[in-house]
């Protein structure tokens, strides 16, 4: 089972305050930074839809592309309240690591970290290869990743909870250094609407992070160029201070 399966249905609520309007600006500076006037753009892994959404203003047809059914069902959900852009979206069940569309897109977008969540490197490959299938010449490609560093904050700040009326959290990380990977275990009890009892999710979710120089030599290999690393969500490099890398490529 996907590891968001079983919680997809309290996602938005526990998401609530991810920064979606930062990844939508960057989106679009990004299109305009690059010159890409886009016809067909493509989110992937776009979860509940909540940034796909917003990218329906940009480009004629827009293609979600997540893992987990149960998401995109809530992501259709969410579409069908959301006017003609929401009309736009095309929502498909793909694996990341090997999806295609039958049109090229002009740019492709996967944020909130996905890449992060591929542990193997030739899965990430396997990733940049397929994008840069399904991309137009002259495309773009755009993800962020956690920097290792960011890791090493979670596990020296643990344990995170939440505690409101109707939901509540408990959530711990186990971080290796060595394999730069860490491991998040979360306990969340959410209250039945019908009654006050509560039922608990646990859930395990793995994440690992990469040095720049090896995500930036599998691009190439995958038939990428013009490759720039920024930081933050700001068009700055990155430094040694660095949370959240922000990966932009161009189809060969």
């Amino acid at each position: 089972m996907n590891a968001y399966e079983s919680f997809a249905l309290v996602y938005d609520r526990l998401m609530a305050d991810m920064p979606y309007d930062e990844w939508e600006r960057m989106a679009k500076e990004a299109l305009e930074r690059y010159r890409i006037n886009p016809t067909r753009i493509v989110d992937l892994g776009c979860g509940t839809g909540s940034l796909t959404l917003p990218l329906a203003k940009e480009a004629a047809e827009v293609i979600g592309i997540d893992l987990s059914e149960t998401m995109l069902t809530m992501a259709r959900e969410k579409s069908d309240g959301y006017g003609r852009a929401g009309d736009k979206i095309q929502w498909v069940c793909q694996d990341m690591r090997s999806w295609s569309i039958p049109e090229p897109a002009d740019a492709v977008f996967s944020f909130c970290d996905c890449i992060n969540y591929i542990t193997e490197l030739d899965d990430v490959r396997a990733v940049f290869e397929h994008t840069a299938r399904n991309l137009r010449s002259g495309g773009l490609f755009m993800f962020d990743m956690h920097h290792a560093r960011q890791f090493e904050q979670y596990e020296q700040e643990q344990p995170f909870t939440l505690d409101e009326q109707d939901i509540a959290y408990m959530w711990h990380c186990d971080y290796d250094r060595e394999q730069q990977q860490i491991e998040h275990d979360l306990a969340i009890f959410v209250q039945d609407a019908k009654s006050d009892r509560y039922h608990r999710i646990d859930e395990v979710h793995v994440q690992r992070a990469y040095e720049t120089e090896t995500i930036i030599e599998m691009l190439k290999e995958a038939g990428f160029e013009q490759i720039e690393v920024f930081a933050d969500f700001a068009w700055q490099s990155a430094n040694e201070e660095s949370m959240r890398l922000f990966f932009t490529a161009v189809r060969q």
